[in-house]
């Protein structure tokens, strides 16, 4: 597609969602009545040896995993998230992390929460975690009983930039360290992208790109780096959640995405709701954005098992 022929479809995307009412979006209709909640199982997995450079010198910052495992449900194995939290390269939010783990295991799904290196590590430090980690889950899902076919990965604003490199290039930096690499794919099976940042050169979080990438980013790396560049036909299905209004990641990146997906036939869900804050997370307190899960469930309707629907 040329430049002039993807701004028209940005223009044409972006006049449909401001001159539509709230009245003519057509939002999801009330969970139905909440099912007991599992007992659930938590564990961590730290991503990295000991004695590893990439520890970082903070034991609480240690790269790891935290899990929340549904117990019972049976022999049939389970469908899994990565869940990456956002906070702009500098920070991770905590809302956008173990409470969507507990959505997710309260569903019947394992999830796990991602703790990454964010700044002052640059690239490759995050993917580098997030990759480990894929394979980690995926080697572990005997154990975990969860069906390796079925690893999805979750991420939010620079969450989502991680989660949607893995998706679009899960073989990019080869951590030496990670010695699953080349044995286990670090491909996830779906990707769902809140609000995420996606371009590093056009509507970019330029906050994100700095913190990834320092002051002066390499031009060649920020091209590679815009994940809507790299969409092929093994990019997995992906939701993607946005508000049109967000102030600090333009709705635009979320475009991106979604035309490249729809351009490689890549299968696609762009829910894009009238106003919103950047970071809503959950959204609970927000009365027109707080059933976006219950979109979002549907979706992900045949990885659930049957006594959660």
């Amino acid at each position: 597609m040329t430049p002039n022929s993807r701004r028209k479809f940005l223009q044409a995307a972006s006049l449909s969602i401001g001159g539509l009412s709230a009245s003519t979006f057509i939002f999801p209709s009330k969970a139905e009545a909440a099912t007991p909640q599992p007992t659930l199982a938590r564990k961590t997995v730290y991503l990295w040896d000991e004695n590893s450079k990439n520890n970082g010198p903070d034991p609480t910052k240690r790269p790891k995993m935290e899990f929340f495992i549904p117990e019972g449900g049976g022999t049939q194995k389970r469908a899994a998230i990565l869940v990456c939290p956002g906070g702009g390269y500098g920070g991770l939010a905590p809302h956008e992390g173990a409470p969507f783990a507990e959505f997710f295991a309260s569903k019947g799904i394992v999830s796990a929460v991602l703790t990454y290196r964010v700044s002052p590590n640059r690239y490759p430090a995050p993917y580098g975690d997030a990759v480990r980690a894929m394979r980690l889950f995926r080697s572990q899902a005997e154990s975990l009983g969860v069906d390796p076919a079925k690893i999805g990965i979750m991420g939010f604003s620079a969450g989502g930039h991680l989660a949607s490199t893995v998706a679009t290039q899960p073989d990019l930096y080869k951590e030496p360290e990670d010695d699953l690499v080349n044995k286990i794919s670090a491909r996830p099976d779906r990707a769902i992208l809140g609000y995420p940042v996606i371009s590093f050169e056009e509507f970019a979080h330029l906050g994100s790109v700095k913190n990834l990438l320092g002051e002066k980013p390499n031009p060649d790396l920020m091209r590679q780096l815009s994940n809507h560049q790299q969409v092929n036909a093994q990019t997995p299905p992906t939701f993607l959640f946005h508000t049109a209004d967000d102030s600090v990641v333009a709705v635009q990146n979320s475009f991106f995405f979604a035309e490249a997906c729809a351009r490689h036939s890549v299968p696609l869900a762009l829910h894009i709701y009238p106003s919103g804050r950047h970071g809503v997370g959950l959204a609970l307190d927000n009365p027109e954005l707080k059933d976006w899960s219950t979109v979002l469930l549907r979706w992900l309707d045949d990885w659930l098992p049957a006594s959660t629907k």
